[in-house]
């Protein structure tokens, strides 16, 4: 049940300027070790794996509680259960103050994670404000909300800079709940919750809700979205790293360069709604993968020296990506990584329109674990082997099995709805929900 008409059109672009504000604030939230996780490393003495797993530690809580969060607002109403993980997230935050060591940061991290699960909850918020043929764009400006990430690498250096790491998280935290005060305030359940409470029809089974993850196509998403989404994050968390060991910059402008690839990532993600809507979400995916294989191609290349030997004597010359150049390639990748995270989502209510919580609390979580490994694995690669730009390599790796899996999905089912072609016709949409395991 969507709103409908002039007035209820209206009230569901309010609901979803509301739910983008306050995804806004959770995932600056959510990303607030990329910057007070550098002064941590510094405190505590930290290795490079030692900071991968703290600053993706919210990632793994945020990730694992989409896929609870989601079934719980399948069921209770996804206004509810958005206000209280928003609440509690700010909790855990304003306690990350009080940390002194290495465990507490970890235990607190976990807490605000749960201000990453709240996107699960604004998607099934917003499908049920939006018919579906404007869900890929309402989706698309939601997910703008990712600008988050920028606030905060932009922000949160002169915050720490001017109060400490300690007074940032407490400025955090306040906004967070402030932010959940709003939200309360500022919106209504939707007409879905509304009849059910009015019928006393109780909310989707808990094992109705799970039915849909047998599917192989759901695990497909799940790795698309491991890459577009979950390498979005751990990037935004891990290139001011980067930047401050790479090239030896200062944390504030590591933390602006890195708000140029956030801003790219998120404001963008609208566009890539909007296309999904127009061309269809698998030609969006094709332009994501096949873009992100050229950029990280060229951002896996390290620092090299080369000496030939010259008629003359040794002849020695450097190759390595420029600052300048780095900074541009990096904000082309965030803008084709924000259409693909469009265009998963766009699957999502086409394929399983009746499972948007459940399907959708999968795919992120398998995504948001994403962020969580690959800055586990971006520390583990760079101690081993002492160069950074592994870290793009293991990411190329990635796409190109997101690519390759993606394409002769698509050549199979191509191959089944036409029997005798022998080359690619079409990119296909959709076909029945029940033929999903088979692809």
């Amino acid at each position: 049940m969507t709103a409908s008409g002039e007035e209820g059109a209206g009230v569901a672009n309010r609901m979803l300027g509301m739910t983008t504000l306050a995804w806004t604030v959770c995932f600056a939230v959510w990303t607030i070790f990329s910057i007070i996780g550098v002064q941590i490393q510094q405190e505590l003495g930290l290795s490079e794996t030692q900071f991968g797993l703290l600053i993706s530690t919210p990632v793994l809580t945020g990730a694992i509680a989409r896929l609870l969060l989601g079934i719980a607002a399948e069921r209770f109403g996804p206004r509810w259960v958005s206000i209280l993980a928003m609440l509690a997230s700010a909790a855990s935050a304003w306690m990350l103050s009080w940390a002194t060591s290495y465990a507490g940061f970890l235990v607190a991290a976990l807490g605000v994670g749960l201000s990453g699960a709240v996107f699960i909850t604004g998607i099934s918020f917003i499908a049920r404000w939006y018919p579906k043929e404007r869900q890929g764009l309402a989706f698309g400006l939601f997910g703008v909300g990712q600008v988050g990430a920028a606030v905060t690498n932009f922000g949160a250096p002169i915050i720490m800079a001017a109060v400490g790491w300690q007074a940032t998280a407490q400025i955090y935290a306040v906004a967070l709940a402030a932010a959940a005060a709003l939200f309360w305030l500022l919106t209504s359940d939707d007409p879905e919750t509304i009849d059910r409470r009015a019928t006393g029809r109780r909310g989707t089974s808990l094992a109705d809700q799970l039915k849909p993850l047998r599917f192989l196509r759901v695990w497909r998403f799940a790795l698309y979205y491991f890459f577009a989404f979950g390498a979005f994050v751990a990037l935004a968390s891990w290139l001011p790293r980067y930047y401050t060991g790479f090239y030896e910059l200062p944390l504030g402008q590591a933390g602006m360069l890195t708000a140029v690839f956030s801003f790219s990532a998120a404001v963008f993600r609208a566009l890539g709604g909007w296309l999904s809507d127009r061309w269809g979400p698998r030609r969006v995916m094709y332009i994501t993968f096949i873009a992100s294989l050229f950029c990280l191609l060229l951002l896996s290349y390290p620092r090299t020296t080369y000496i030939i030997e010259g008629m003359r004597g040794p002849i020695e010359f450097s190759f390595g990506m420029p600052l300048a150049g780095f900074v541009g390639i990096s904000f082309l990748l965030g803008f084709v990584m924000s259409l693909g995270m469009a265009a998963v989502f766009k699957h999502i209510p086409a394929y399983f329109p009746d499972h948007v919580g459940s399907v959708g609390g999968m795919v992120g979580m398998i995504g948001g674990l994403g962020g969580f490994f690959l800055p586990i694995v971006f520390g583990i690669v760079n101690d081993l082997t002492g160069v950074w730009n592994t870290a793009f390599m293991a990411l190329f790796a990635l796409v190109a099995v997101n690519l390759t899996w993606m394409h002769f999905a698509i050549v199979r089912m191509e191959r089944r709805r036409y029997p005798g072609l022998e080359t690619l016709r079409d990119l296909p949409e959709a076909i029945p929900e029940g033929e999903a395991s088979k692809s």
